[in-house]
């Protein structure tokens, strides 16, 4: 499996791939998340590439995003967009891939051991870069349903697995819940067919699965009905209707492709 900065960099790669011939009309398509199109969700990717550059490369300018965010996420993100879609499509792309190439490498350069500052808590900058590639997964994801595209499963996803694995209470936060004390574990069907395994091997509250689904089930691209995910255990099951893998409003959620 390539380190996380090589994987974040292949899975912008295939989106690239995705929208770089697109036609002006086809930038317009409506994605699944509601008022979006595909220029949308490309302008989202170079605004959060955006900031994880600067939480490297510039701490004031971030803190100075960052705090509009702390205090209306949603209204930053907005705003963001506004500028963003302010340029024609082949604009944004190329933002896109300036914005990702400046943070990843960025990233990569920390020092090991060192913390970067981030939305709510410094984080290693390993993290931060599973984090944009969750974020390129999701909404890579909404891209390729508006284009009727079937993405294949990869390898590579593990880092998002974890992350998810990782941030496992977002889910509760996101509804004014308390997490539970015990910790789940988490074993997942990679699509070589290796085992990934995150968690204490002796939890009573258990999630298993392809690897793929769960990635689609934390980014929430996909209802739980939809997946071939099972919980042992009345939390873990709990669980698969609330996960979520960012921060921020739960929002209503995937229906069931069968709705």
């Amino acid at each position: 499996m390539p380190d996380v900065y090589d994987a974040l960099r292949a899975e912008a790669g295939e989106i690239d791939d995705l929208v770089a011939g697109l036609s002006p009309r086809q930038w317009s398509l409506a994605t699944p998340a509601p008022g979006w199109t595909i220029a949308h969700q490309v302008a989202h990717l170079a605004f959060i590439a955006h900031l994880a550059g600067l939480a490297v490369t510039d701490p004031e300018g971030f803190e100075a995003l960052a705090k509009a965010a702390r205090a209306d996420f949603q209204a930053a993100v907005d705003a963001a967009l506004t500028e963003y879609l302010a340029d024609p499509p082949e604009r944004v792309l190329a933002r896109w891939r300036t914005e990702l190439a400046t943070a990843t490498d960025a990233l990569a350069a920390v020092p090991p051991g060192e913390m970067v500052r981030w939305l709510v808590n410094p984080l290693p900058p390993q993290v931060i870069a599973a984090a944009g590639m969750m974020e390129i997964f999701a909404h890579g994801q909404d891209v390729a349903d508006a284009l009727g595209v079937r993405r294949q499963p990869r390898d590579r996803w593990r880092h998002i697995a974890g992350f998810g694995a990782r941030t496992r209470d977002f889910g509760y936060l996101a509804r004014g819940l308390t997490p539970p004390a015990e910790e789940f574990r988490f074993e997942l069907t990679g699509p070589s067919g290796d085992l990934w395994e995150f968690g204490p091997a002796g939890s009573d509250q258990v999630v298993s699965g392809p690897a793929a689904d769960f990635c689609l089930l934390v980014t929430r691209r996909r209802h739980r009905d939809d997946l071939a995910l099972v919980a042992r255990g009345a939390e873990a099951d709990r669980w698969l209707g609330i996960a979520q893998a960012y921060r921020g409003p739960a929002g209503d959620g995937p229906k069931p492709l069968s709705a």
